[in-house]
């Protein structure tokens, strides 16, 4: 497993216009998918113990460290569903599938997202 950053990764770090800009941060959160892992770790249990709000912040994290990681991806679009916001719900199963269009939560993404259809016609 290549675990070494992508090209550019420093200087290009694809949120920093935001956290530069918008906020007034000056640091950079660079290439780690340990540190994701880790998060995606902690926001398991929270996930399991019904904390979505405390999981939804570890898995926005994991992203911060590995973006376009399917787990956090697939995992948030959960959150979203659970905590009745559709949209959000919809663009996380949409962007999980564009990651893994043929992997392990394909199908039930394609399932939620029919559901989440099927409820805003309604």
């Amino acid at each position: 497993m290549d675990l070494s950053p992508p090209t550019g990764d420093l200087q290009d770090h694809p949120n920093s216009d935001a956290a530069l800009g918008n906020q007034g941060v000056n640091e950079m959160h660079p290439w780690n998918p340990h540190r994701a892992e880790k998060d995606i770790e902690v926001g398991d249990y929270y996930f399991k113990e019904g904390n979505y709000r405390g999981a939804e912040g570890r898995y926005r994290d994991a992203l911060i460290y590995k973006p376009n990681d399917a787990a956090a991806t697939y995992r948030l679009a959960e959150i979203m569903e659970k905590t009745s916001r559709p949209n959000d719900a919809r663009e996380f199963y949409e962007a999980y599938l564009k990651i893994l269009p043929h992997g392990p939560k394909a199908d039930d993404a394609r399932k939620a997202l029919a559901k989440l259809q099927t409820a805003e016609i309604k």
